[in-house]
């Protein structure tokens, strides 16, 4: 007589979060950009030249050969920075920056997720030294975002992993391979066109104020689209926890300008005793 079958395990489901524009309201880098120009720490150029690259990105449609060229020049303006002065300057600015533009709607749709037993999981183009303090203030089970090559403490100008486009979904089937989840039971949220591939590999697909042609999209496969339109600071919602190192992008630009004008200025404090 054959034993009774016991009772399979049940499966494990992630959520995947994409950052800028689906959990804040805005593009991470240009965060940064705004308060550093306000108090003169990066010049007026630089921020503007940034602003307009990261518009162009966003209006103009992101194909591989537009995504690529901002790659090559995010690296190489991030290379030679030295890492440990730099994160101490992420951590100041952090929260100031990035807490006011996290959606209420976002951070309930968390808070859902880790209460049903799902582990969050935050999917971003921007570098991890930047995502992942933000995914650890939301509560988030862990973080996969762009990393860059580190050698002796300083960046390379390389990228060892970009996530973005269909890296995403490379790095979500990584994820399942690694934890044991079952992408079919799995969901998905982002705003932008560009996530398509990590939609399209999960059962339960979200599009979250989409631009364009991911509602097209959307609307072609029957994908659920969400509107988050109130941005709150963390600070009153969830306990503030230590960032990171550096943001890649404006965030990488802009925190070492930082640097260097408070390393000038504890300079001069020194002469004076």
């Amino acid at each position: 007589m054959a034993e009774p079958r016991s009772e399979e395990a049940p499966r494990r489901v992630a959520a995947f979060f994409d950052l800028d524009k689906t959990i804040i309201a805005s593009s991470s880098a240009l965060a940064f950009s705004k308060p550093l120009l306000r108090e003169g720490l990066i010049n007026r150029r630089a921020a503007l030249r940034s602003a307009y690259a990261q518009l162009v990105f966003s209006l103009a449609g992101a194909d591989a050969d537009k995504t690529e060229r901002m790659r090559a020049e995010v690296s190489a303006l991030c290379a030679g920075w030295d890492v440990a002065q730099v994160s101490a300057i992420v951590r100041e600015t952090l929260h100031d920056v990035v807490d006011p533009l996290v959606y209420v709607e976002a951070t309930d749709l968390i808070a859902q997720h880790l209460a049903d037993g799902h582990d969050v999981i935050v999917l971003s183009a921007t570098g991890e030294e930047v995502a992942a303090p933000v995914a650890e203030m939301l509560g988030a089970t862990r973080c996969v975002a762009t990393r860059m090559e580190i050698v002796d403490g300083r960046y390379s100008g390389e990228v060892d992993f970009y996530c973005y486009g269909e890296n995403k979904a490379v790095a979500a089937k990584q994820q399942a391979a690694t934890y044991g989840y079952d992408l079919a039971e799995c969901f998905a949220y982002t705003d932008s066109s560009t996530d398509i591939p990590l939609l399209e590999v999960v059962g339960h697909p979200h599009a979250v104020n989409p631009d364009k042609l991911l509602r097209r999209t959307a609307d072609e496969h029957g994908w659920p689209v969400l509107a988050f339109e109130r941005p709150m600071s963390l600070r009153t919602r969830i306990p503030a926890k230590s960032a990171g190192m550096v943001a890649l992008g404006v965030g990488a630009v802009a925190a070492g300008a930082t640097w260097y004008s408070l390393s000038r200025r504890r300079r001069s404090r020194g002469g004076n005793g």
